[in-house]
């Protein structure tokens, strides 16, 4: 179960991180993809770890 909300956490930083750097450029897009995954993936499993026995 962790490994899927960090999937899912993971899925959606990057998701929004390419929305909003769209509007400024296709390389801004990509940087903020790769930090929101990042980010997500992080957040995700630390959620998984605290809130799942």
């Amino acid at each position: 179960m962790a490994r899927l909300l960090a999937l899912i956490g993971s899925s959606l930083g990057s998701a929004l991180g390419w929305w909003l750097g769209a509007r400024v450029g296709l390389m801004t897009a990509f940087l903020l993809s790769s930090l929101g995954a990042g980010f997500g993936f992080y957040y995700g499993a630390k959620f998984a770890r605290e809130m799942l026995p």
